[in-house]
């Protein structure tokens, strides 16, 4: 049984990719660790390489703030909705967040219609926990009034298409409309109540609580990256294949200061303390990349902002 999982020599042509396609399906495990060990996966990278990434702003114009992020071919549309709220009296100078990760049928055969992904709610707490715990965030930029109104903002992360590593792309489209999100102008009724205020005819009618329109003042910001862990090999930025195959993953998550944030193990064996400081150094690596994306993307919706 032993040689069933070697491949025979491939034929040329389109018999070969048959024969090829064919073990790849049949015996998935063998056929990774065939590449790993050559130092390379079955899509080309190299273990420690991350796939091509990349962010777009403004990808929704109905909202506040959104993004549209691209890991490999993972797929995540994040979009920021504010609503006025009366904050708890427990801080009753901060406004909140709340975080909702979709994952509907169109973004994998494994998701069903009418029956919610098990992962969803898995990843929106990560999220939240991420976001509330990194010092990203300053809750006190999202007061109005204080004691009377702030801002509730409603994050929704939907995935459009899901090939592994979901929390790392549905943070950094986090991160994104954060970073693209801007506070709409406001008033104060008659009646004590706070509404939005459109146009430059709204500014000269009402009596305003905000000058300006403003972007928030992010603090350091988190990102991640996901490691598939499979004997001494140490997959960053897994497919869904790989991860299907592989059962042991950590996902570190790291601030723009390189400080660490949280890890996380999902399931597998008991890991070495050298395969978690991999995992950690390959975090913070990925991080200056993620971080000069994101600066990037910036930058391109300004220039388009002024043309």
């Amino acid at each position: 049984m032993a040689a069933a999982t070697e491949p025979v020599a491939a034929g040329s042509g389109l018999a070969g990719e048959m024969e090829v396609e064919a073990y790849r399906r049949l015996f998935p495990l063998a056929f990774l660790e065939r590449h790993l060990r050559e130092s390379v996966r079955p899509d080309a990278r190299r273990p420690a390489e991350a796939r091509p990434t990349t962010v777009a702003l403004g990808a929704v114009s109905s909202t506040h703030g959104s993004a549209l992020v691209r890991l490999g071919d993972t797929a995540m549309l994040a979009s920021i909705k504010l609503e006025v709220m009366s904050p708890p009296a427990e801080s009753p100078d901060e406004g909140s967040v709340a975080v909702e990760f979709h994952m509907p049928p169109i973004c994998s055969p494994l998701v069903r219609p009418g029956r919610p992904a098990e992962a969803a709610p898995v990843i929106s707490k990560a999220l939240e926990d991420v976001l509330m715990s990194s010092g990203m965030l300053n809750l006190k930029e999202l007061c109005l009034i204080s004691g009377k109104a702030s801002w509730l903002a409603y994050l929704d992360i939907c995935c459009l298409n899901a090939d592994g590593s979901l929390f790392d792309a549905a943070l950094i489209s986090a991160v994104a409309a954060f970073t693209h999100l801007e506070i709409p102008l406001v008033s104060v009724g008659d009646d004590g109540r706070v509404f939005t205020v459109g146009g430059n005819e709204g500014k000269t009618k009402f009596e305003l609580v905000n000058r300006e329109k403003r972007k928030l003042t992010l603090g350091d910001i988190p990102f991640s990256l996901t490691c598939a862990l499979h004997k001494d090999s140490v997959l960053a930025d897994p497919t869904s294949e790989e991860e299907s195959i592989i059962e042991t993953s950590v996902t570190v998550v790291v601030d723009s200061s390189d400080r660490l944030v949280s890890i996380q193990k999902l399931g597998g064996v008991v890991t070495s303390m050298a395969a978690i400081k991999e995992c950690i150094s390959l975090a913070k690596e990925r991080r200056h990349k993620l971080k000069e994306i994101l600066t990037d993307s910036v930058e391109a919706m300004e220039v388009d902002q002024t043309e």
